[in-house]
């Protein structure tokens, strides 16, 4: 494929739909260089595979969204950030309305434990959203 300076340029994917995608994408978000961009792709690719090991360690954080109606919502939620304490780091708790919260928990540790400290989580009646958001080490 020759580029507009007449240089040959080597296309190494399979789409050419694929790349012009991509590249539309990374020059609207800001990036520099395709290579800057592909180099955060493959490492959120990277964190999303890890993440689906059982044993592999990881960070991040859980966003969790709840409404306060719920009778002892609040002491479940903080007895079960105490029983998984080996992979919470910290919390922080957020007044979005009189009784609407956003509880934002940073944890690490093995992605096994993590996924069911956030099941423990999402279960209690109350919480109406979780998100987890992973980074592997």
């Amino acid at each position: 494929m020759k580029s507009s300076k007449g240089v040959t340029r080597i296309q190494r994917f399979s789409s050419p739909l694929l790349v012009k995608d991509f590249d539309n994408s990374w020059r609207q978000i800001g990036y520099e260089s395709r290579s800057k961009a592909a180099h955060d792709a493959f490492r959120n690719f990277i964190s999303e595979y890890k993440w689906t090991r059982k044993e592999a360690e990881v960070v991040g954080t859980i966003a969790m969204f709840y409404y306060l109606d719920k009778p002892r919502l609040l002491n479940q939620i903080v007895a079960v950030q105490h029983k998984f304490e080996h992979v919470v780091t910290c919390g922080m708790h957020f007044h979005l309305t009189k009784d609407k919260c956003l509880e934002i928990i940073v944890v690490k540790g093995k992605a096994s434990e993590i996924r069911n400290l956030s099941q423990e989580l999402v279960t209690n009646k109350g919480v109406k959203e979780l998100q987890f958001s992973v980074i592997a080490l």
